[in-house]
């Protein structure tokens, strides 16, 4: 089996799928953008940097050249990648996998390969709940149930990325499960109890203190303030909640006058690179996400890697598949800030066995992400051939 990928830029979430599929298949990934400050600037960090992770070995890639009169990932005319139908005809591919059609890069793969004869595969983690207007979802009910069907195959990531696929009449036969992940084990192994323990230690925060982290983007769609306000209310029933934020963004400034006119003792971090990661998922009790929407969440992902149990909120993509059960966290409605506060303690005095989060998060595994790629490659490729 010979997998062509193509991706918008090197992403820490993808790299160690990359690897994953590398290992298994005779996979080549093709990047069409290189990914600068200015874009993480753009997607929401408020300014520049590069993750301190390695994203490019252990599998085999190639930058190709970008045409794009404004190269960059905001906008569909930004990674414009002409190269690729060459690239496609030399490599004797037997599928493509592509990772969204937001982009023209993917539609130029995507058509070069169909003039080819090459199966598309396309994984993504498109849901219904991401917020659109009225026409626009007009517009996609006309033309989606038609235009989806230039995918020979759709790996959805969870349950609502399923529903989506449903909902505008994809086959079902077609449908398979890659699910959302991170590199499990990388955050496990650095997620001891002595990390945890060091950085509490460097913050003043006593080995029995409770502490609920949120890590992402602090911007008003993640309503950071909400996990403020719960803990406020624990605070003035006697339970006293530390708040730790891993992140930076434009809503610092209102988070601390909230998190002190609440009561709460906040520790705020900054941004964190992703080195720096799994310490802090190793001092908190738990994880909150109270977004308003999120299109899975993958900090949920990391938090459970390190065996720190969740608590989202109903509009994050991940809650269906991480938590609707209760074992390894808990669900709350957007925005109630008294069922946030009661599903905290509730957490905080009843959190799950770590075996019981391992469980749960071996199934959002590189390993089973790739599972779902190559058995859909088999399916494709066997179609073709028929």
């Amino acid at each position: 089996m010979r997998l062509a990928i193509v991706t918008s830029h090197p992403i820490q979430y993808q790299a160690p799928l990359f690897r994953e599929l590398a290992r298994r298949i005779d996979a080549r990934v093709f990047f069409a953008h290189r990914a600068s400050g200015q874009d993480h600037a753009r997607a929401g960090f408020g300014f520049g940097f590069d993750w301190d992770v390695d994203l490019l070995s252990g599998y085999e890639h190639r930058f190709l050249g970008n045409v794009a009169p404004e190269p960059g990932l905001h906008h569909f005319a930004g990674c414009d990648n002409p190269e690729i139908s060459e690239q496609l005809q030399r490599g004797a591919f037997d599928a493509l996998l592509v990772t969204g059609w937001h982009l023209k890069c993917y539609w130029q793969a995507i058509w070069a390969a169909k003039r080819r004869g090459i199966p598309v595969m396309v994984r993504g983690d498109s849901h219904l709940a991401t917020p659109r207007g009225r026409l626009k979802r007009a517009g996609k009910a006309v033309v989606y149930p038609a235009a989806l069907r230039v995918f020979d195959a759709a790996l959805y990531v969870g349950e609502w990325s399923r529903r989506y696929w449903q909902h505008y009449g994809y086959p079902a036969h077609r449908l398979v499960f890659s699910p959302h992940c991170v590199d499990n084990a990388w955050f496990a192994a650095r997620a001891t109890e002595e990390a945890g323990a060091r950085l509490r230690a460097a913050h003043g925060i006593e080995p029995n203190a409770k502490v609920v982290l949120f890590a992402g983007k602090l911007v008003p769609f993640k309503r950071v303030t909400d996990a403020a306000l719960a803990a406020g209310i624990l605070s003035g029933q006697q339970r006293p909640v530390t708040l730790m934020i891993a992140g930076s963004g434009p809503s610092a400034d209102e988070l601390t006058t909230v998190a002190g006119a609440a009561g709460v003792r906040l520790l705020h971090l900054g941004f964190c690179n992703q080195t720096a990661m799994p310490q802090a998922y190793a001092a908190a009790n738990a994880l909150v996400l109270p977004s308003e929407h999120e299109t899975w969440g993958l900090v949920a992902n990391e938090s459970l890697a390190c065996g720190t149990p969740i608590i989202v909120s109903d509009a994050c993509g991940c809650a269906a598949d991480l938590a609707a059960d209760g074992a390894a966290g808990r669900i709350v409605p957007v925005g109630d800030i008294s069922t946030l506060a009661a599903a905290m303690l509730d957490l905080l005095d009843h959190p799950p066995a770590r075996e019981v989060i391992a469980d749960r998060i071996a199934r959002y595994s590189p390993a089973a992400a790739a599972d779902g790629i190559i058995e859909a490659a088999g399916r494709v490729t066997r179609r073709s051939a028929a």
